[in-house]
């Protein structure tokens, strides 16, 4: 399984706040042409409501919310679990993305079609991280649903349905690969992609 990336740490030390104590999650890089009409989307949300919240993170899909990774373990241990439980298995795929959606007015999103292989990614991506550290997370009860966010958090009550038909407009519909997983890590703040694994 190949990666590229850095692999600076962060420290885990727990900080003010579940939200900052939040080290790593897992997530799918979406390519350049489809990432630019996402970012596209973010500029809107931001002119029209004033929405900021997430819009230093790089456009994506998340597999493994965040969590926290206690100081036992580090990122090369994530990386050599995810190395070792998912090699040779082929996980990679065509998604679909078509258009946008919102859960209420908490987050509005690329709508990224649900499909088998994002389940078994996610399912599998998860048995190999509590495999290599055991406890730091756990499995989401709710069923799977892929999104690209473009907006969350700080959405003004009662604009989602406004903003999605302007968005909609965009006539967003593009298929895509799911050809990597990255790791994202906080550094200084900031959630990076520090490393990027194919899976293939």
């Amino acid at each position: 399984m190949k990666f590229s990336g850095s692999r600076a740490r962060g420290s885990n030390k727990r900080q003010s706040g579940d939200f900052m104590w939040q080290t790593h999650f897992i997530g799918v890089l979406l390519p350049d042409d489809i990432t630019t009409k996402l970012e596209m989307a973010r500029h809107y949300m931001a002119e029209h409501y004033g929405c900021k919240s997430g819009h230093s993170t790089p456009i994506h899909v998340t597999l493994v919310p965040p969590f926290h990774l206690p100081e036992d373990y580090s990122t090369d241990d994530l990386v050599r679990g995810l190395d070792n439980g998912l090699s040779g298995k082929k996980l990679g795929f065509t998604s679909h993305l078509e258009n946008f959606s919102a859960f209420g007015d908490r987050t509005v999103f690329g709508k990224v079609i649900p499909s088998a292989s994002w389940v078994e990614l996610r399912d599998e991506i998860l048995r190999s991280i509590l495999e290599a550290c055991p406890g730091c997370t756990k499995k989401d009860s709710r069923p799977f649903q892929p999104h690209a966010t473009v907006a969350n958090r700080d959405i003004p009550s009662g604009v989602s349905v406004e903003a999605l038909q302007v968005l909609n407009g965009m006539n967003l519909i593009e298929d895509f690969p799911v050809e990597s997983i990255s790791i994202f890590e906080r550094i200084s703040g900031r959630w990076e992609a520090s490393v990027t694994m194919d899976l293939n």
